[in-house]
């Protein structure tokens, strides 16, 4: 439980950052969240890291497809909201940095400042779309070289990562994704991230290119094969998210459950499980509430 006068939870000084944790043994497997539930229902769990997903906080907060249309006001203050919670490390889906190059200064010094400990940056031409969507177009390489060199240097602490995402897979090839991954690492990235190998041996390949982390993007039902933690591992990545998978799997969930509603007119024949509302209470941390309360009472 949190300290009664406090209702957040800060990072917990024990934990390794993510910089020290992919300096370590095994897969960093991080699941997507995408809201202040999903985020408290994974980060009690014990992840060495957490994925803040582009496509579902825009979801999630604005309703809204990830096309470009969410700003950096947006994102950031979504990304204050859940580090300022999580005990776990959080990396942080930051677009294109939405703008220039001191678009990308201040996005890289805003998202540090609200706690996150990696930043996604990607080399889409704004306005920019979900990597698991056709139309996506890349920006000339050396634009997004020069935005990688400026995120490295613009951040306070080392500790604090860059992840360079490359688009040019499904629009330029796989052979100048690489050509691209390997300047975004010359350039001063920590993290690589080729985005939509669409097989397996398209993925092996990735793996045996680089000596930085590589992640690898599992998206259910995406361009990508979503393989085991033995088979990534085995392949050489080191970081591998799962952004959506939670969400989908709610949001089927939650279909059910109003679909049931529309039809009988009642939750009293629900077939889908639920969590029990008990349950919902102490992940939401109501106990905190009680106990402020009970600390600051009028004596009687």
């Amino acid at each position: 439980m949190v300290p009664p006068d406090s209702l957040t939870t800060p990072m917990n000084p024990s934990v390794p950052s993510l910089r020290q944790r992919l300096q370590q043994p095994g897969l960093v497997v991080a699941p997507g969240v995408h809201d202040m539930v999903s985020l408290r229902l994974a980060d009690r769990l014990g992840f060495d890291a957490l994925y803040m997903t582009g496509f579902g906080t825009v979801a999630s907060h604005l309703g809204l497809p990830d096309a470009g249309l969410a700003t950096y006001s947006d994102m950031v203050g979504r990304v204050r909201q859940m580090a300022g919670m999580a005990r776990t490390p959080l990396i942080a889906d930051g677009d294109t940095g939405y703008g220039g190059l001191l678009n990308v200064q201040h996005t890289v010094l805003g998202y540090e400042a609200a706690g996150a400990q990696a930043i996604q940056l990607e080399d889409q031409e704004v306005p920019k779309k979900c990597g698991h969507t056709p139309g996506r177009r890349v920006v000339a390489m050396a634009d997004m070289v020069k935005k990688i060199e400026v995120a490295a240097a613009s951040r306070r602490s080392k500790d604090f990562l860059i992840v360079a995402r490359t688009d040019a897979r499904s629009s330029l090839g796989l052979d100048e994704a690489l050509r691209r991954a390997e300047a975004y690492a010359r350039a001063g990235a920590d993290v690589l991230f080729v985005e939509s190998p669409q097989s397996e041996d398209e993925m092996r390949r990735i793996g045996r290119s680089f000596d930085l982390p590589l992640l690898a993007n599992m998206v259910e039902g995406g361009y990508t094969p979503v393989l085991s933690q033995a088979d990534l591992l085995a392949i050489g990545y080191k970081l591998a998210i799962f952004p959506v998978t939670a969400l989908l799997a709610a949001t089927q969930a939650m279909q059910a459950v109003y679909a049931t509603l529309k039809s009988q007119g009642s939750s009293a024949g629900l077939q889908q499980p639920l969590m029990p509302f008990a349950a919902l209470t102490e992940l939401m941390d109501f106990a905190a509430v009680h106990a402020f309360e009970q600390r600051w009472a009028d004596p009687q």
